[in-house]
């Protein structure tokens, strides 16, 4: 990164840190201090405990300041005095934005899309590449697209910021272990770490490798496990501790839902099943359960969203319907809502539309992607 380019970042981060007061959301603290980790800088200082805090005892706090307890795991921060407030485990749930990057037709745009105002999507970069059959991961301040269909197949790992309209190219990154193509994604933003598991190669392998890059550090993905089966067109869900995998196709249309840790490095278990078999739709996660929305099946497109959980080791359940039966939609999660985009209905679609986590229930079409195709890769912030 240009030394302009370093500047700009931690001039944007330490605006950030002044404008902290007390109405902050957890989520936006933990994505404050996940991007302040990753610059390697800015007016936060880690403690072991409370009483190491200097300015905390003497009552004369620095202006701006932020300071984080390893031990209570609380982040401290001031306006005149100084309030800790508690750090969830860190989130997967975007609060602000939805991104879907690449899609059919070898199109290489990232779209972008406000998680407040449902309405349509705006383009705001586009990855190095065109390619389709993509997986999605997400840092707390990057946006990550791996893999991919293309001639050839892709094993690129293509990186573009949150915090701007970057109005440029994404950044290749790193390389997966092989080139592939319908991969799950997963992300987790505590251990600061992407996965792209499973997929299909050229010609015609079928792969069953758990890759797993850094966000911290750009570089190439290593093999830390595998499924519990080969597969591929399966979809990703991440909670807090865990990655999931679920569906695709192996022999036949595959109803297995995979989990592995986030912690530790090893093989993934089979812990469930989907309602039914199907094969590529699109994955999105809410703080307590997995979603896998739409797909096809033998008896052709479905509209089905399924639901399933992370505190137990369990089967989905059907909860609700996308507005039309529809595969290769990739998937976003806010806090409050999943989102399906784009996919293939009685042809290639642009629609986003989003369902509630808070309650079971149908998906509603809030707004249009700008350029309709399938086998995008979803990304939130």
């Amino acid at each position: 990164m240009a030394g302009t380019d370093i500047t700009r970042l931690l001039e944007a981060i330490q605006k950030k840190i002044d404008a902290v007061d007390s109405s902050a959301s957890s989520g936006d603290l933990l994505r404050l201090l996940s991007s302040v980790r990753q610059a390697g800088t800015g007016s936060l200082l880690s403690y072991d405990n409370q009483s190491q805090i200097p300015n905390l005892l003497d009552g004369t706090p620095d202006p701006g300041m932020i300071a984080y307890t390893l031990d209570s795991d609380k982040l401290y921060f001031q306006k005149g005095s100084w309030v800790g407030k508690e750090l969830p485990i860190t989130p997967f749930q975007g609060s602000n934005f939805g991104y879907a990057s690449g899609g059919s037709s070898g199109t290489n745009v990232i779209d972008k899309f406000s998680f407040a105002t449902d309405g349509n999507a705006s383009n705001v970069g586009n990855l190095t590449t065109g390619r389709f059959n993509v997986a999605g991961q997400s840092s707390a301040t990057y946006g990550y697209n791996s893999g991919g269909s293309g001639v050839p197949s892709s094993n690129a790992i293509n990186k573009f910021p949150f915090a701007s309209d970057f109005s440029g190219t994404a950044t290749n990154v790193g390389d997966l272990t092989v080139a592939k193509y319908n991969s799950a994604g997963q992300s987790s933003i505590g251990n600061g770490f992407g996965y792209t598991t499973a997929s299909e190669g050229s010609p015609s392998v079928t792969y069953n490798v758990i890759d797993k890059f850094s966000f911290a550090t750009d570089g190439d993905a290593t093999d830390v496990g595998d499924m519990s089966i080969h597969r591929w067109e399966l979809t990703g869900q991440s909670s807090t501790t865990d990655g999931y995998a679920s569906g695709g196709v192996p022999s036949t249309y595959g109803n297995t839902i995979d989990k592995f840790s986030f912690t530790t490095d090893g093989d993934a278990t089979d812990v469930g099943d989907l309602s039914f078999g199907r094969r590529p739709w699109s994955g999105q996660s809410s703080t307590t359960h997995g979603y896998s929305s739409g797909g096809f099946s033998p008896a052709g497109r479905v509209d089905i969203i399924d639901k399933f959980p992370f505190s137990t080791d369990a089967n989905a359940t059907d909860v609700g319907d996308l507005t039309v039966g529809k595969n290769a939609n990739c998937g976003q999660s806010s806090t409050a809502h999943g989102y399906s985009s784009g996919g293939y209905d009685t042809g290639v679609s642009n629609i986003i539309e989003k369902f509630p986590f808070a309650s079971d229930g149908n998906a509603t079409d809030v707004g249009d992607l700008t350029v309709a195709g399938y086998g995008a890769a979803g990304q939130q912030y």
